[in-house]
């Protein structure tokens, strides 16, 4: 295979995140099949939509790592941060949705939520903004 290992190990990231996401849509149809008003819970339909748009950015990210610049320590560990991030939120969403105790996580927000979103904040703008930075040097500035 032509690519970095960066990039296979962003790559299988990216196909585990889609399959899961994969997985939460059968919990999602089991809500709805056996609900009375045919809906999932809240947090069982967002787990479900997050972990699919999460699978493409990180497909996204994988595109990124392999065109940058930075030795492959530093794609790993800025893709590799983003992507905790990423399965992070939608382990959050699969708990609130497996609970049930909550429709809105900041309505009633637990101690530490506002400093888990400005982590996740750094650590997915971060972690990607470097991976564009290490993708703008490979091609304009160093090419």
């Amino acid at each position: 295979m032509d690519v970095g290992f960066d990039t296979r190990v962003t790559l299988l990231a990216a196909g585990l995140i889609f399959l899961l996401a994969l997985g939460l849509g059968v919990w999602k149809y089991r809500q709805m099949a056996t609900s009375p008003t045919h809906l999932a819970h809240p947090y069982v339909d967002i787990a479900h939509r997050s972990a699919l748009m999460y699978a493409f950015a990180t497909l996204l990210v994988a595109v990124f790592v392999e065109f940058s610049a930075w030795p492959t320590a530093v794609n790993l560990t800025a893709a590799g941060v983003t992507v905790v991030f990423f399965v992070g939120a939608i382990g959050s969403y699969i708990l609130h949705g497996a609970l049930r105790d909550t429709d809105n996580q900041f309505a009633h927000p637990v101690k530490g939520t506002g400093v888990a979103m400005a982590a996740l904040i750094v650590g997915e703008m971060g972690g990607f903004a470097v991976l564009l930075a290490g993708f703008v040097w490979a091609a304009f500035v160093g090419a």
